[in-house]
Parts: C-alpha cells; structure tokens; sequence
C-alpha cells in the first residue's frame, strides 16, 4: 500500500515538473536568448555574455510613462528574468522569485505590447481578458 501512495505521489511530482519545464525551456530558449546574451543566445546576435540587445532599451522607452526613465535597466531586467529565470525554472530552483520575476516582464508585455496604445499610456484591457476589438479602436 505505501508503495501505490509513494507512486502516486512520484507520478504528481513528474506531471507538475513537465510544464514548468516546457515553460522554462521556451523562455531561456526562444524568448530570453534574442535578447539576453546567453551562452546559447544565436552567434548572429553578435551578444556577449549578461548583455541586453541594443534595440531592446529602445522598445522598452516606447512604453511612455516610468519606461522612458530607466530603459536600459528595465530592458535588463526584463531580458534577465526571461533568460535567466527559464533557466532557474528548468533546474526548480528559486522558483517562487523567479515566477515573479517573469509575471511583470510579462503583464508588461501584455499591457503596453497589445498594438493600441495611446501616449504614454500602456493598457488596452481588452488585451488582458482575450477580448479581440476592432482595428482603429481607441482608448479615450
């Protein structure tokens, strides 16, 4: 019997570990590595290690508002927690900090990445719930 509970328990423990490792695959390996200088960051990328593409800061101080104060810095972090919070991820270590970490570069992305934006203002809610609107809608 305590080996039917600890078989259970294994198999829990291995479906709960493949998306958190699919995840942390597809953000150090797809998203972060673009942008990220990783040692598997594409060579035509031309990144040196722990740096952030040159035209990263440049989107980021498109957002407006706080974005345009401290691009590079929060191009960095926004780079870091994608390439190297997928990597802490795949590992499960530190996992609650670097969760975090990718929920704001990700609720950033979602809310002043959504196409419709006005100035200095990065939110289309519309964009947060999946409600598709009409092309030349605008917030006013």
């Amino acid at each position: 019997m305590n080996t039917h509970v600890n078989f259970h328990k294994t198999m829990a423990e291995i479906l709960l570990a493949i998306p958190r490792i699919v995840c942390g695959l597809l953000l150090t390996l797809d998203f972060g590595s673009d942008k990220f200088g990783m040692p598997w960051s594409p060579p035509e990328k031309n990144l040196n290690l722990m740096e952030v593409a040159f035209w990263f800061p440049f989107d980021v101080a498109e957002y407006g508002g706080v974005f345009t104060l401290f691009p590079q810095f929060l191009a960095w972090m926004g780079a870091f927690s994608e390439a190297v919070g997928g990597v802490f991820l795949i590992l499960g270590l530190f996992t609650r900090p670097f969760a975090f970490l990718t929920l704001c570069t990700m609720s950033v992305a979602i809310l002043c990445n959504s196409g419709v934006r006005a100035p200095g203002i990065c939110f289309r809610p519309s964009a947060f719930v999946g409600i598709p609107l009409p092309a030349g809608f605008r917030i006013r």
